[in-house]
């Protein structure tokens, strides 16, 4: 079946542009076809530094034919609503089908040719292009992220012919911009337009120019014994740079390497896209040692990503970009240098000039309230409450610094490198570092004392500033980064077994900080818990039946949902689930019509089932099995202790019945499942959980 080939060709598309729109074209070019009717075998789309090519293999020459039946008015319906039907279907009334006494309309029309099909749904997508940025050129009215040269349109071989804004399709393209031959190429299928425009050093897949950047990049570098930096982040914006990337080794100068890694690195990337270079281990080279933040070792050298194969293996271009480099080093060595004249003490007295929120005061405000409430975690975790209140009096101060202020990426690193310098101990050194972490699902989790304390204080103080001024996330916006600060604390907390009331927390935020008691934030924690659980594997249903109990130890929480999974994953918890879960019903049954009957369930009465005798005793057996459980915390005790009440809950249900005639019998098997609701109601709300 026939093959379309499309490129939009342009001016250069900004990287960080690229994926998000072969992810667009996909998505449009798709919901249009197959709104017609159309389906294919394959369709693929490709981006890069100036083209957009999408090939979609299988398509039909033509569109199906199609039928529709529209349901219409009943057949006795007034004349005036089977006009209307008429007019909107253009159709008679002998044209109508009558069925069940209503009529119905059936609309034929046939299929249309597919390449009719390609240009409208070209012009469209073209048109309504979400770029996040996009202009207009010359005297034209259409708007592309940068202006469209060509459009290359192939159907079947044969171009498919439209005109958009005076650009007209051919089947034309063109390869590298400095390598390439400077002739129009032109081409067949996506075959050839692929292997041409390889021939003229254009890569169209990004998937290549990442494996041939790393595989050039790596050999560079092992010819001199060195070690590329692996950076994903960086490795996808330089793919986007160049059609042919060609790795070029550089030589930096080693006096660099005097400032911390962090900032060299830095550097490199933000500034110029370079990869930082670190000596193998075995080449017996020197090297710096590895930052406060576990930044690699690095070598006196970088990797550039060039667009050019040049003639002289790259000399000329290494020693141009090693001289830009330098200018920037130096910049940043001014920084360190100027940084560690001025000290935390003038840092701190700026940051009383920053508003941090109009409504939560400055930062420097911010700052006492983060040392207080360190203070008082600090014995939670274990930590110095003296080296925990100075960490959090030093962790904001590097926002004022000149090295944050070129790279606020830094913030916390350069503060732990200037507390280090300025002679505090390594814990406080290490809280101000690494305060933020984990700033992400990604990012380690601090286990130092005293920076969980700082961690803590520092996210804490966030959610119950924010959720007081009622400035809480909506949907998809999270302008303040609460969920994150939110995950954060459920990772510290839980990955140290942190054992804390987070309620009695909270409150204490709130009542130091003088904001007042806000609302909602536990629900919200409870929803972030859900969150990370879920993603571990755990049921959503299984924490709300949790945290209706009203705990609020992290910790204790997840225990118990782990402990609940397991039971319910056998064949007695999910019995015995299907048993609370018929005992409930009948309870709320009972409760509409008035007060269930509580208290002492009796045995022996006259004529009572064994069942229920049965049930009764085992039903005080883990009443006491599950309260000796819970007091240690042995959840799987507890568990153990439920699962006995499985066969008694089967038998009871099968041999007994609850409403009975006799008021006396009625009352007490209403007690008995009261109290099989209440026993099984200490370890979790059954009736949260489904199935």
């Amino acid at each position: 079946m026939p093959q379309l080939l499309l490129e939009i060709f342009s001016e250069e598309i900004p990287a960080r542009m690229q994926q998000g729109a072969a992810r667009d074209l996909d998505r449009m070019v798709s919901d249009r076809l197959k709104a017609a009717g159309l389906t294919w075998d394959a369709l693929t789309t490709y981006a890069g530094p100036r083209r957009l090519t999408l090939v979609i293999e299988g398509l039909p020459a033509a569109t199906p034919d199609r039928e529709e039946e529209i349901k219409g008015p009943k057949a006795s319906a007034p004349e005036q609503a089977l006009e209307g039907f008429l007019r909107k279907t253009g159709l008679t009334r002998e044209q109508l089908t009558e069925r069940d006494g209503v009529l119905y309309a059936v609309l034929s029309s046939k299929g249309r040719a597919t390449t009719d099909l390609i240009a409208e749904t070209v012009d469209q997508v073209i048109r309504a292009f979400p770029w996040p940025k996009s202009m207009r050129w010359g005297s034209g009215t259409l708007r592309w992220v940068r202006p469209i040269k060509r459009i290359l349109c192939l159907f079947d071989g044969k171009v498919v012919p439209f005109e958009i804004d005076g650009i007209q399709s051919d089947a034309v393209t063109e390869g590298h911009r400095f390598l390439g031959s400077g002739q129009l190429l032109k081409v067949s299928d996506f075959v050839d337009y692929r292997t041409q425009l390889e021939r003229e050093f254009v890569l169209i897949d990004v998937a290549d120019r990442k494996l041939r950047i790393l595989e050039q990049a790596r050999a560079a570098c092992a010819a001199r014994g060195l070690v590329l930096v692996d950076d994903d982040g960086l490795l996808d914006e330089v793919a986007g740079l160049a059609e042919w990337p060609t790795p070029i080794l550089g030589d930096m100068d080693p006096q660099f390497l005097a400032l911390p890694p962090e900032v060299v690195r830095l550097s490199m990337k933000v500034h110029q896209k370079y990869f930082a270079v670190r000596s193998s281990p075995h080449s017996g080279g020197s090297t710096r040692e590895a930052g406060e933040g576990g930044a690699p070792q690095l070598a006196p050298n970088f990797l550039v990503v060039a667009n050019v194969e040049a003639t002289d293996g790259g000399k000329a271009l290494a020693a141009g970009n090693s001289r830009v480099l330098s200018a920037r080093l130096n910049d940043a060595r001014f920084f360190w240098d100027e940084d560690q004249k001025v000290g935390f003490d003038a840092w701190n007295e700026k940051l009383k000039g920053v508003t941090f929120h109009a409504k939560l005061g400055t930062l420097a405000e911010r700052v006492e309230r983060i040392a207080a409430l360190a203070r008082e975690i600090a014995p939670l975790v274990g930590a110095d409450a003296d080296e925990a209140e100075t960490a959090a009096r030093l962790c904001k101060a590097d926002l004022a610094s000149g090295m944050v202020g070129e790279f606020p990426e830094l913030q916390g690193i350069m503060g732990g490198y200037y507390a280090r310098l300025a002679g505090y101990p390594d814990a406080v050194a290490d809280a101000v570092r690494d305060h933020y972490k984990p700033q992400g699902p990604a990012d380690t989790v601090p286990t130092a004392p005293v920076t969980v304390a700082v961690a803590l204080a520092d996210k804490l103080d966030t959610l119950v500033g924010f959720f007081a001024i009622d400035e809480k996330p909506t949907g998809s916006k999270d302008p303040f980064a609460l969920r994150r600060a939110a995950l954060g604390v459920i990772r510290l907390v839980l990955e140290n077994g942190v054992r804390l009331s987070l309620g009695g927390v909270l409150f204490g935020v709130a009542v130091a900080s003088k904001f007042g008691a806000p609302t909602g934030i536990l629900a919200f924690f409870a929803d972030r818990l859900t969150v990370l659980l879920r993603d571990q594997g755990q049921r959503h249903d299984l924490v709300a039946a949790v945290f209706a109990l009203g705990d609020d130890d992290l910790v204790r929480i997840v225990r118990r949902v782990e402990a609940l999974a397991a039971f319910l994953a056998t064949d007695d918890g999910a019995n015995l689930l299907a048993g609370y879960k018929r005992a409930s019903n009948i309870l709320r049954a009972e409760e509409k019509k008035g007060p269930v009957p509580t208290g002492m369930v009796q045995t022996g009465l006259p004529n009572q089932p064994e069942a229920e005798t049965t049930l009764a005793f085992a039903v005080n057996a883990a009443r006491t099995a599950v309260e000796t459980a819970l007091e240690t915390e042995d959840f799987a005790a507890a568990m153990t202790a439920l699962a006995g009440l499985r066969a008694p809950v089967d038998a009871f249900f099968e041999a007994v019945m609850v409403n009975s005639e006799v008021p006396e019998e009625r009352d007490n098997r209403l007690k008995l499942l009261g109290q099989v609701r209440d026993v099984m109601g200490q370890v979790a709300d059954f009736g949260q959980i489904a199935g």
